[in-house]
């Protein structure tokens, strides 16, 4: 069901002409991101699930944790373009199409793309270099780093130094660029001085807001929160709603919510349909 929905979302923005705006552009990327978490860490939890456990080899567990860490680096990121784009279009709409030009989407989000694969490069060094000698058995529906770097008897300083100097910059400073894209947002949105005209604005940054405050609760959550404050269980439930949860309701809210999207659908229905 995910993978259906964000490829349709895809599917839609490459075909339908009225959809090629900066906005659309990114959902696009947003979703291939969705696309790429799933396709990760669904059907091998599939699988444990099925079969009441499941095996993996170290190299599957630091590929898996990698190409996870590097769609939800990516992601963080990306949310923080996303936000300055409504900022944009928002604050300064006569420089809109001046400023959020093609070239300038595609560089920011080969921006994002980079920075999220080679941060998750470095970040995949250290746990990969750790010692294990008891009996490796993940409590866990995938690799997640914390019950992961807890089965080491090596030295874990390393992990956790370079957790504090890369994983934590890259969720402060996209959320700093979002409340501060946001603030302006709201104070130029209060300016405007019919209710219609007010009511307009918000919705255009309203499917934004909620998958940034789920996106950023759940993560939060699992990695910022003191690991002692979290039972196993409910670090499990909050680790499925970023990994499986969120990738299925980002389309639904973008697409359910909007209205471009709804007639682009209803366009390539009749269109297959005749």
């Amino acid at each position: 069901m995910t993978i259906f929905v964000n490829l349709l979302i895809i599917t839609l923005v490459s075909m339908n002409k009225n959809l090629h705006t900066p906005m659309y552009f990114f959902i696009s990327q947003l979703s291939i991101s969705d696309i790429l978490v799933t396709t990760d860490i669904v059907p091998n939890m599939l699988h444990i699930l099925l079969n009441n456990g499941g095996t993996i080899t170290f190299i599957d567990c630091i590929t898996q944790f990698y190409f996870l860490c590097a769609s939800e680096t990516f992601e963080c990121l990306f949310l923080a373009v996303m936000s300055y784009d409504r900022y944009v279009a928002i604050c300064n709409p006569l420089h809109y199409t001046s400023v959020m030009t093609n070239e300038f989407c595609v560089k920011l989000s080969t921006m994002c793309w980079l920075v999220g694969i080679l941060v998750t490069i470095i970040f995949s060094v250290p746990p990969s270099m750790l010692y294990f000698c008891g009996p490796s058995i993940i409590d866990h529906f995938f690799c997640e780093l914390v019950p992961f770097v807890e089965l080491a008897c090596s030295d874990t300083f390393i992990v956790h130094l370079d957790f504090y100097i890369l994983a934590v910059p890259i969720l402060i400073t996209p959320i700093i660029i979002i409340v501060v894209s946001y603030t302006y947002i709201v104070v130029a949105v209060l300016r405007i001085p019919s209710s219609t005209g007010r009511q307009k604005a918000f919705s255009t940054c309203s499917s934004h807001l909620i998958v940034v405050s789920i996106f950023y609760w759940t993560i939060f959550s699992v990695y910022i929160v003191p690991t002692k404050v979290l039972t196993r269980s409910i670090s499990k439930i909050l680790s499925l709603l970023y990994t499986v949860f969120t990738p299925l309701v980002n389309p639904i809210i973008y697409s359910l919510r909007n209205k471009d999207i709804k007639k682009a659908i209803q366009e390539t229905y009749h269109k297959c349909a005749m």
